[in-house]
């Protein structure tokens, strides 16, 4: 049963305003009720989470792995009214919100997992030296400590897995950081289902109500106020450019300036290298029209730049993806103004006198239509036009037409921070690849070969993130365990007594986890 209510550490209050949720299916208005958050809220909702954050960040490892696993257990529980509450909101079919229901409660758990392991903690233990000459040296130990409340801001995109209980909030909590979500204003509904999850598992697991909060909001000032209070140390945003450079904005120009995670806009540009494209550019084709295409296109990797060689080759490959992505219906887009900005920005690119339109159609009048787009461009126009490199958010791609491989070189120095870039390749393309790839790693945090950018594996080793306007802080990634990163900071104890120091840097090793002791690794026990 939905509320409509904001949760403030552990309790359910209502706002001065409401408003409903959209069913793009149907274009109609879902009937319950959401309760407008306000800078109240937030205020309440930070204060809890200040007054709880030292219990928390103190908090035994295995016992914040225990609460990530029952938040996990209780999203679980409620999986069915999740599907049916997310496909109303969001006209995205059941199986992919199952799909993304187990991404949800999968990385809470292997986050579990992690801080339970220890290596996060980056526990370095240097003794001292009392007889070294000429000065004697302390012994200096460090690691990593929660740098306190995390507001996060939920995805328009992914209802589930960057929302309530997604990467970002899974990370802050792991690190030991109070979290006050700012809840996507597109699917009010599934977001209080997973609030509900979590604070069920707050009360089953004895976490201080503090620990998670969720204010709703439609407008700026719920978002605004969060990233402006003094009591929130951090910020996680998945969303626009535009929104995510005016939050950004604001918490580095606080008095006590903030980190912003956003992860922005990319364009996640394709390389169809000349071998590949003689073996195979039908194929090819077929898998980029499959990838432009999942979600309809509403996936911040989603693959809407390309860059090749023309010829025959890449005839053959506009020929084959504007055939298939012919065939392929047009589908509800998320929100009215997700499907209003996708339509603007084809709109312009077909009216663009030095662009080439494969294919553009609209199926519907509705508000939240969505159909696919294909351009051709050449690269001299392409550089000259500096608006043509503008996301297309949806399933609409743009091909640039290139004179050479040196010409692809020359394009690819000078692209903007991208999440991603593609190279689909055969072996006889390696000594091209092999110049390729310095270049992309200047731009992109992840880098595939022959495969589609869609995928964003939760793993150790994946980089969710990238230069800007990908992301506002290069260094950092959304997804996998380095997440983490993200909320805490590195603090150095020197000349301790063994009584007074975190556990992670007591002699005894009680937490068991790996330590760089003198500059040598020592594994647990």
């Amino acid at each position: 049963m939905l509320s409509g209510k904001n949760y403030i550490a552990g309790e359910w209050l209502d706002g001065p305003d409401v408003f409903q949720a959209d069913n793009p299916a149907t274009g109609e208005k879902l009937p319950t009720k959401f309760q407008q958050g306000t800078e109240e809220h937030v205020d309440q909702a930070a204060r809890a989470a200040d007054a709880c954050a030292e219990e928390f960040a103190s908090m035994a490892p295995a016992k914040r792995a225990a609460f990530l696993r029952a938040c996990a257990e209780e999203i679980d529980a409620r999986g069915d009214e999740l599907t049916e509450m997310g496909n109303l909101e969001s006209a995205l079919p059941a199986a992919r919100l199952q799909g993304e229901r187990g991404r949800t409660v999968g990385q809470l758990r292997f986050f579990a997992d992690w801080i339970e392991e220890g290596s996060w903690f980056e526990a370095r233990i240097e003794t001292a030296q009392p007889d070294r000459a000429p000065l004697p040296k302390p012994d200096i130990r460090s690691m990593f400590k929660a740098l306190g409340p995390v507001g996060v801001f939920g995805a328009s995109n992914f209802p589930l897995a960057f929302s309530v209980a997604g990467g970002d909030t899974a990370s802050a909590l792991a690190a030991g950081c109070p979290v006050v979500f700012k809840a996507h204003a597109a699917h009010p509904g599934t977001s209080e289902i997973v609030a509900q999850a979590i604070a069920a598992a707050v009360e089953k697991t004895g976490m201080p109500k503090g620990v998670f909060s969720m204010v709703h909001g439609g407008g700026r000032i719920v978002g605004q106020s969060l990233v402006a209070h003094p009591l929130i140390k951090a910020v996680g945003f998945t969303g626009s450019t535009g929104g995510g450079r005016a939050l950004f904005d604001i918490a580095v120009s606080r008095p006590d300036p903030i980190p912003f995670y956003g992860e922005l806009g990319s364009n996640n540009p394709v390389y169809l290298l000349p071998n590949a494209m003689k073996k195979n550019a039908a194929g090819i084709a077929k898998a980029w029209a499959g990838s432009l295409t999942m979600g309809v296109g509403q996936f911040c990797t989603n693959p809407g730049l390309l860059l090749a060689v023309k010829g025959a080759d890449l005839d053959t490959f506009v020929t084959t993806a504007v055939e298939e992505l012919g065939g392929v219906a047009s589908q509800a887009m998320l929100t009215d103004r997700v499907s209003s900005a996708y339509h603007h920005v084809n709109d312009d690119m077909a009216k663009h006198p030095k662009v080439t339109c494969a294919l553009k159609r609209r199926d519907t009048d509705g508000p939240f239509e969505g159909s696919p787009a294909v351009y051709r461009v050449s690269a001299a126009d392409w550089q000259a036009n500096p608006e043509l490199a503008e996301e297309m958010f949806g399933p609409a791609g743009i091909i640039i037409e290139c004179d050479s491989e040196e010409q692809i070189l020359e394009i690819s120095a000078k692209l903007l921070g991208q999440l991603t870039a593609t190279i689909q390749m055969d072996d006889a393309d390696a000594a091209f690849a092999t110049k390729l790839r310095p270049l992309l790693e200047k731009v992109a945090g992840r880098i595939l070969v022959n495969g589609w950018p869609t995928g964003v594996e939760v793993c150790h080793s994946m980089v969710h993130g990238g230069p800007y306007p990908a992301s506002t802080d290069s260094r950092s990634t959304s997804v996998g365990s380095l997440a983490i990163k993200r909320f805490v900071r590195p603090v150095a104890y020197q000349a301790f007594a063994d009584a007074l120091l975190p556990d992670a840097l007591k002699d005894s090793n009680p937490l068991n986890i790996p330590r760089l002791v003198d500059g040598k690794w020592q594994m647990p026990k």
